[in-house]
């Protein structure tokens, strides 16, 4: 079987194709640039040049493989309106171009900013409409796909998804925190982030693909949620600075554009998604991983 990779040389597309390679898989990963052809290529994936921008080679990718996995996404934070309408543009035309098929068609999406009933998130909750405050569209691209007879599945991954080489938010923390010299966490610091290993959730997407065509939503969640002051705590204990509270005014200040994302409070339940793929998550929890997992050299974070 044959898979097409998009962000196929991000941190979260690299572990999937090392995961579907290990497991027999053929794998064409989509490559913007010559590092990123180089590097599919060194992990024994097949490569196509392009990006999220290029509807023919979207297309291309999505014809000639038997499904399609779309972890890419611009990580442009000073153009983020941007980068969502192209995801959603992107998530369109993979769609579109495999309509009739009934091929495995995978959308990642994240399970924070959740219209939650209860304490704990779940696979049916849905997600919050596209707005000005958060434009990220892809559940909703994806749902509109499958209103339309085109079964498209939706991944969430929790706010940290961790391991050697990571570039996400735990990183964006410790750079926050030692250009400012603190680790900083908001009031109690209660707000609950959840956390899965990327091995686990690459494995979750595998499982994902090997259940065929569907329009479910899963959750690759291990940690329903870390109360945001350990995560805190961890990056003052592994950069020697002090660990601070502060008010939301000090907060908005000490974290400027990513304060949105550093109050964060949604655990999130996998319940039933552990139960639907038989996914059972086996790699280290995200405070043993911030101290393991190199997040403090000089090279921790850089992304192929």
């Amino acid at each position: 079987m044959k898979m097409f990779i998009t962000g196929a040389t991000g941190f979260v597309g690299s572990a999937v194709v090392r995961e579907l390679l290990a497991q027999g898989y053929q794998v064409l990963g989509l490559a913007r640039s010559d590092r990123s052809a180089d590097a599919l290529a060194k992990m024994g994936a097949e490569v196509l040049r392009g990006d999220l921008e290029m509807p023919e080679t979207l297309r291309q990718g999505a014809r000639t493989s038997d499904g399609i996995i779309h972890t890419g996404f611009v990580h442009d934070f000073s153009r983020f309106a941007e980068a969502c309408a192209i995801d959603r543009t992107a998530i369109e035309t993979l769609g579109a171009a495999i309509e009739s098929t009934q091929k495995p068609f995978i959308v990642t999406a994240g399970v924070a900013f959740l219209d939650a009933a209860g304490p704990l998130t779940v696979e049916a909750d849905p997600a919050f409409p596209p707005s000005g405050t958060y434009p990220r569209a892809s559940e909703a691209a994806a749902k509109a796909l499958s209103d339309r007879g085109i079964p498209t599945s939706i991944m969430r991954l929790p706010p940290s998804v961790h391991g050697k080489g990571d570039h996400g938010f735990v990183p964006m923390l410790i750079d926050i925190a030692r250009r400012t010299g603190r680790s900083a966490y908001i009031g109690d610091g209660h707000n609950a982030w959840p956390a899965v290993h990327v091995d686990d959730a690459a494995r979750a997407f595998r499982l994902a693909v090997e259940g065929g065509a569907s329009a479910e939503t899963y959750h690759a969640v291990a940690e329903q949620g870390i109360p945001f002051r350990e995560i805190a705590e961890a990056i003052a204990g592994g950069l020697g600075i002090p660990c601070v509270s502060l008010s939301v005014e000090e907060a908005q200040e000490h974290f400027g554009w990513f304060f949105g994302f550093a109050s964060i409070g949604q655990p999130a339940s996998s319940d039933w998604t552990r139960a639907r793929l038989n996914w059972n998550p086996t790699g280290p929890g995200l405070l043993a991983d911030i101290i393991d997992a190199s997040y403090f050299d000089a090279s921790a974070g850089q992304s192929t």
